[in-house]
């Protein structure tokens, strides 16, 4: 049995709260993790301290104000986000449309900036709402990137959804799609995530490493091929920048001289 200490331990008590289940009483998370009353009732009372926990009626619990802070700390330190910011605009303004970025994290996916000119902005996810890697431009900008063991690994978690949208029926065909897009360094996708929208992403590489992507997501009823084919050449030469901007040194540290 593997042994886990006590800071493991108060992270899956953190993991608990999710989209799905925000709230919880301490009898609750005690059946749920098996831990003693004391021991939970330690751990509640330390998280509360610092603010990644707060009360809530009926004696429930749920994530803490420090949990904000800590999202305004990573808007003001990610990289990604203040080299993507400008592109993001210039895609807003030449096409009605939501750019947006998103990290992601295991087999999660997160917007972590967004803008929008699109007259009705519609997002399945905004900033914070994680979105699975099984279907959407998004997550095959990203996994067409990836180390043939860990995409093979997602392929066969995935490998459901991925069929039901048609990228393939077997994971071979999976793969050769997968390839595909990552020689045309593009992925298209047609309502898969939001009913109505044409999404077109890049992956944000780190040393060829996918770390991210760029989408942009436009109405279905604009979506001919030209434009499709326009905006797959500005998001790739977009992601490339942000890329660059955020990821080299060099140019990191000159901007940090241009401020002072």
């Amino acid at each position: 049995m593997k042994k886990t200490n006590s800071q493991d331990r108060v992270l899956a008590l953190l993991d608990l709260f999710s989209e799905s289940r925000p709230l919880w009483t301490p009898d609750e998370l005690m059946r749920e993790l098996g831990y003693t009353r004391p021991t939970l009732y330690r751990y509640l009372k330390s998280l509360k301290d610092i603010g990644l926990l707060m009360s809530t009626r009926g004696g429930r619990l749920t994530l803490g104000p420090r949990v904000v802070e800590m999202d305004y700390l990573s808007r003001r330190a990610d990289p990604l986000v203040a080299a993507a910011t400008p592109h993001l605009a210039r895609l807003t303004t030449a096409h009605p449309c939501t750019a947006l970025v998103v990290r992601w994290y295991g087999d999660k996916m997160l917007c972590v900036a967004s803008q929008s000119s699109a007259p009705n902005p519609i997002s399945s996810y905004p900033r914070g709402r994680p979105m699975p890697m099984g279907r959407g431009a998004i997550a095959r900008s990203i996994m067409a990137f990836l180390p043939k063991p860990q995409l093979m690994a997602l392929i066969g978690r995935y490998a459901d959804d991925l069929r039901q949208v048609g990228v393939g029926r077997t994971p071979d065909d999976i793969l050769a799609a997968l390839k595909r897009i990552r020689r045309a360094g593009v992925a298209v996708a047609f309502g898969e995530v939001t009913p109505g929208a044409v999404g077109v992403a890049a992956p944000i590489l780190d040393a060829g490493y996918p770390v991210a992507s760029l989408c942009v997501t436009i109405g279905g009823q604009q979506a001919n091929g030209e434009l499709i084919d326009r905006i797959s050449t500005e998001v790739c030469e977009a992601a490339r920048l942000i890329a660059t901007e955020a990821f080299d040194e060099s140019i990191q540290n000159l901007n940090i001289r241009d401020s002072y």
